[in-house]
């Protein structure tokens, strides 16, 4: 039975390694690859594995993406984190297939949006590299300010090979 308050899980396999899903039975609320940086052994062990809608429908734009196409539809997500972590997610859904943007750039952004005359984009970097919902919110398209593939929790391999497929390297 599927409650509000129960959590979710089911698998993916892509090219670039197993990709565990999380779901709170409506929306997708996590996206790792197994074993990456940051990834919530305590939230696996604790959901349940199932088949959902939110699962198929996440299935499927990975696997366009993972196919070199750009996925033409957006699936409902859930992020339970900071309102600045959020503010950070929300920026970096706006980066486009195929590009990138820097941690300062964001930083600029959320600054402006604030009212405030700077950001630190090291408060940027911190909120990128805990980002729940990896390739969908495309954390990998985040460079460094000479450009240089700095940090991903998924490891530095799969971004390169994320940029690749978006041919942006």
């Amino acid at each position: 039975m599927i409650g509000k308050n129960s959590s979710y899980i089911n698998h993916y396999h892509s090219s670039l390694g197993s990709i565990t899903l999380a779901s709170d039975g409506e929306a997708l609320t996590g996206l790792w690859f197994d074993e990456q940086k940051h990834f919530p052994h305590k939230l696996i062990s604790d959901s349940i594995e199932t088949e959902l809608p939110i699962f198929t429908q996440t299935i499927k734009w990975l696997d366009t993406y993972f196919g070199g196409e750009v996925p033409d539809f957006t699936l409902q997500i859930s992020l339970q984190t900071t309102p600045f972590r959020k503010a950070v997610y929300e920026i970096l859904l706006l980066i486009p297939y195929g590009k990138t943007m820097t941690y300062g750039e964001i930083a600029n952004i959320l600054a402006e949006q604030k009212g405030i005359e700077r950001m630190s984009a090291q408060a940027v970097g911190g909120a990128v590299g805990h980002n729940p919902i990896s390739i969908i919110i495309p954390c990998h398209r985040v460079v460094g300010s000479d450009g240089s593939l700095t940090g991903y929790a998924g490891g530095i391999d799969r971004k390169i090979e994320l940029l690749k497929l978006e041919k942006v390297l």
